[in-house]
C-alpha cells in the first residue's frame, strides 16, 4: 500500500473530534495521509449556505471553494450526492474522464493547483445538512488503489457517527440558549442562516396569533410589515452584514404588542454543524408610559441622542421644542426622527409615538 499506516487509535480520535471540534483538522489530516492526499476537507452543505473544516495546508483551498462557489458549478458534486454510495469513491467513478476534463471544478479550480484526483464521500445528517468529505491527491501520485479505498470505507461509519454526534451536540447548545431566554420571560427561537428554526422555547406558544409555522421548519409573522423586516434582516445576516435588528410586531388590530429582536450569533469557525445564525427574541410591550432612554437604546439599537428624542416625543413634545431644549437645529432633530422611524420599523410619526408610549420593562 502506498500510504503510511495509522495507529489503531484513529477511531478514538474520530470520536474525540465529535465533542472537541478543534480536533477535526487533525483527524482530516490523518485520514488524508491514508488517502495519499495533500489533505482533507469536510464541507457542510445546505440549500442556503456552505461551511467547511479542513486539515492544515488545505484550509485556504476549502475557504476559496466556498467563497467562490465552486461547489455549485458543474455536475460533480450533485452527481456524487445522487449516487448515495455508502463509501468512498474516486472521481472517475462519478464522471467519465472526458466529462471530468470539462468539469469546471476540476478544469478551473483543482487542475491549476496540481490536483490530479479526488477521493470523496457524501452523506446526510439528521439535522438536514449534506456532508461532503474530500481528499485531494497530486497529479504525481496517480490513482488511489483499491486497498486505500477499502481502508477509508472501514472508517467511514465511525466518521458518519462522529459527525452526527457533533451536529446533535451543537443543536443542544441552541436549545439551551432558547431555554435561557425563557427563564428571563422572553419567547425566543434560534434560527439558521436560511431562517430554519433550530430550537424554540415554550413561551413562543403565547405568540400563536403573531407567529405562524410554515413548511420546512420555518416561521412567518402575521404582521406583514414586520415579516418583511424579518426577511430583510435574515438576508443581511446571510451576507454577513447583519447587526441587531429590532422592530415592532403588531396584532390583528394593528396594535404593537411585541418588539422583535433578531440577534446575530457569532460562532467560532469550528462550529459548522447545525449552525445557529441568530436568535429571534420577543420583548412584550406592557404598560403605557414614556420609556427610559436606556430601554429605548437596548430595544431598538439607536444612538443616545435618538433615544432622548424618542422619550421626548413619547412625552408629547414637538420637534421644534425638542430642538430648542437641546440647543440643536430643527433639521438635526428631524434627521434623528427619521432614524427612529427606520430603526423601529414605523411608517409615520404617530405610529412611532404610539409604539413608544406602549413600551415598558419586560415581564418578570
Amino acid at each position: 500500500m502506498e500510504t503510511m499506516e495509522s495507529g489503531p487509535d484513529i477511531v478514538d480520535r474520530i470520536y474525540a473530534a465529535s465533542v472537541v471540534p478543534e480536533q477535526w483538522a487533525d483527524v482530516l489530516h490523518e485520514l488524508g495521509e491514508i488517502a495519499g492526499a495533500t489533505g482533507g476537507s469536510l464541507f457542510v452543505v445546505t440549500p442556503e449556505h456552505q461551511h467547511s473544516m479542513a486539515s492544515r495546508g488545505v484550509g485556504d483551498r476549502a475557504d476559496r471553494a466556498i467563497r467562490e462557489r465552486w461547489l455549485q458549478r458543474g455536475q460533480l458534486i450533485r452527481r456524487a450526492a445522487a449516487m448515495q454510495h455508502p463509501g468512498f469513491v474516486l472521481d472517475h467513478e462519478i464522471m467519465t474522464p472526458a466529462e471530468l476534463e470539462e468539469e469546471p471544478l476540476y478544469r478551473d479550480f483543482w487542475r491549476p493547483q496540481g490536483i490530479g484526483q479526488v477521493v470523496s464521500t457524501n452523506f446526510v445528517v439528521p439535522t438536514g445538512e449534506t456532508i461532503a468529505i474530500t481528499f485531494t491527491r497530486l497529479l504525481a501520485k496517480g490513482s488511489a488503489d483499491r486497498a486505500t479505498i477499502e481502508r477509508l470505507d472501514a472508517l467511514r461509519p465511525h466518521i458518519a457517527r462522529a459527525v452526527i454526534l457533533s451536529a446533535r451536540l451543537q443543536l443542544e447548545h441552541a436549545r439551551a440558549a432558547s431555554q435561557t431566554l425563557a427563564a428571563l420571560g422572553l419567547p425566543a427561537l434560534v434560527l439558521s442562516g436560511g431562517g430554519k428554526v433550530l430550537a424554540v422555547n415554550q413561551l413562543v406558544e403565547t405568540l400563536a396569533g403573531q407567529v405562524v409555522w410554515r413548511g420546512a421548519d420555518r416561521i412567518a409573522l402575521t404582521d406583514k410589515h414586520a415579516d418583511r423586516l424579518l426577511r430583510q434582516a435574515l438576508e443581511r445576516l446571510a451576507q454577513l452584514e447583519g447587526a441587531v435588528r429590532s422592530f415592532p410586531v403588531r396584532d390583528v388590530e394593528g396594535i404593537a404588542t411585541q418588539v422583535a429582536h433578531l440577534v446575530p450569533i457569532r460562532l467560532a469557525a469550528r462550529d459548522i454543524f447545525a449552525r445557529s445564525a441568530a436568535a429571534l427574541v420577543f420583548s412584550p410591550i406592557t404598560r403605557p408610559q414614556a420609556p427610559p432612554v436606556e430601554l429605548v437604546q437596548s430595544l431598538f439599537d439607536v444612538t443616545p441622542a435618538e433615544a432622548r428624542v424618542a422619550r421626548a416625543l413619547a412625552a408629547g413634545r414637538k420637534v421644534g421644542s425638542i430642538a430648542s431644549e437641546r440647543g440643536v437645529s430643527v433639521n438635526t432633530v428631524r434627521t434623528q426622527v427619521r432614524g427612529l422611524l427606520d430603526k423601529t420599523g414605523s411608517r409615520r410619526l404617530t405610529d412611532l409615538v404610539a409604539l413608544l408610549n406602549g413600551i415598558g420593562p419586560p415581564r418578570p
